[in-house]
């Protein structure tokens, strides 16, 4: 009975993670690659949601609305990084302040609505959770295709000359001040790119739930973090290219939502959702700690031995 009801909810899981880990990638492009901790990301999100929700609903087409959600994030980076790069704000905070507007921002973009929903006998959705299961409008491929797309476009910018100074930004901002690099254009532009990628992630997300909801970006940084730990932790030594980063953190937001789909499975409480989702972030933070520790106690007892 658990193995028959967990693989039912699999196919779900696995495209949800999906989705999920393009929101994951815009996490590790400022987590990682420009050194920055943004926390736009829980309202662009619904940002990107909201706006794609009500395009569809006001008739534009669903790709145009894809587009439009992904500027409306673009934005949405640009104003945390003018606080940040311009007044002076400290970038945590910088995200903190544009995600609390942006609260507001999306209910006016919702007109002044908590959810707003989109039926796929009504609209025209390209990606839709009741296909799921079926052979005819599965969104599987699309998803898969939106993933490779946005992994080997990301893999093609950030081997140009942009890229590669703001990688050099996020490594050493002295020294690629040094250089004569702009760093504070790249984190502006590299914020806005990030939650870009996470407006469009949340675009995708209400085409496949057929909603979209003011709280649905509400630890969105959480789950993003948990991908990018679950996929450096699990293939560290194994991706070692960019673009091999890149789709480890997707695999690693599909493997959050299928031990979260497992967990759910054994019964526990839906209002325990968001501490089980604290606790496994908590698991896989610590494992490279534990890790070094267990390295350093190895390398200090093959010292004594050889000593």
């Amino acid at each position: 009975m658990f193995f028959t009801s967990l693989l039912n909810a699999l196919p779900g899981a696995i495209a949800q993670g999906a989705i999920w880990g393009i929101m994951a990638i815009g996490v590790y492009l400022t987590f990682r690659v420009l050194n920055v901790s943004d926390l736009t990301v829980d309202g662009s999100l619904a940002t990107g949601g909201a706006v794609c929700v009500m395009l569809i609903r006001g008739g534009l087409s669903p790709w145009l609305a894809l587009l439009c959600a992904f500027i409306a994030g673009m934005v949405a980076g640009l104003v945390t990084g003018l606080l940040h790069t311009r007044c002076g704000i400290p970038a945590i905070l910088s995200g903190i302040l544009t995600q609390l507007a942006l609260y507001s921002v999306n209910l006016r973009i919702m007109q002044s609505k908590a959810n707003q929903a989109l039926s796929v006998d009504r609209y025209p959705l390209l990606i839709s959770m009741r296909y799921v299961r079926s052979a005819e409008n599965n969104p599987f491929p699309l998803i898969i295709i939106f993933v490779l797309v946005i992994i080997g476009l990301l893999y093609w910018f950030f081997g140009t000359e942009l890229g590669c100074s703001m990688r050099a930004t996020g490594t050493n901002q002295n020294m690629a001040r040094a250089q004569g690099i702009n760093t504070n254009r790249n984190i502006v532009f590299g914020l806005m790119l990030a939650n870009g990628l996470v407006a469009l992630s949340g675009a995708l997300l209400s085409q496949f739930q057929g909603s979209a909801d003011v709280n649905m970006g509400r630890g969105a940084i959480v789950i993003g973090l948990a991908a990018v730990i679950i996929g450096e932790v699990l293939f560290e030594k194994v991706f070692v290219n960019f673009a091999l980063k890149m789709l480890a953190v997707i695999i690693g937001a599909i493997l959050y939502y299928i031990v979260l789909q497992i967990v759910l499975q054994l019964g526990l409480n839906t209002n325990d959702l968001k501490l089980m989702t604290a606790l496994i972030v908590a698991v896989f933070l610590a494992i490279p700690y534990w890790k070094s520790k267990v390295m350093a106690r190895r390398t200090g007892k093959e010292a004594e031995q050889d000593a």
